[in-house]
């Protein structure tokens, strides 16, 4: 862990609350919540902008995910195409179909 400066800071009763749901949920703490934010914030990344990446990052996960499948997919049919034409031609497989 690289080395760390004790720092005091003053929460409201809610925010503490919530940080610590949010660092259980996320299962870290409340100091790695704190520099993650701190990070954020010293990165000029606002709230909404880390909300709109968040949102397209699972956006993008779920497209990957489909495709990956039809992918699949798409193999499967291509292979049970080959093994019929292969099983047409007297067990001889076509070039390139190995």
């Amino acid at each position: 862990m690289a080395n760390m400066v004790f720092t005091n800071i003053h929460l409201t009763p809610v925010q503490k609350k919530a940080l610590q749901a949010r660092a259980k949920k996320r299962n870290t703490n409340m100091s790695e919540e704190i520099r993650s934010a701190v990070d954020s914030y010293l990165s000029g990344v606002t709230p909404d902008e880390l909300a709109m990446l968040d949102a397209a990052t699972r956006a993008a996960e779920t497209m990957l995910v489909d495709m990956a499948n039809t992918l699949d997919e798409f193999n499967r049919k291509a292979a049970a195409t080959f093994a019929e034409l292969s099983a047409l031609r007297g067990g001889r497989v076509p070039a390139g179909a190995e």
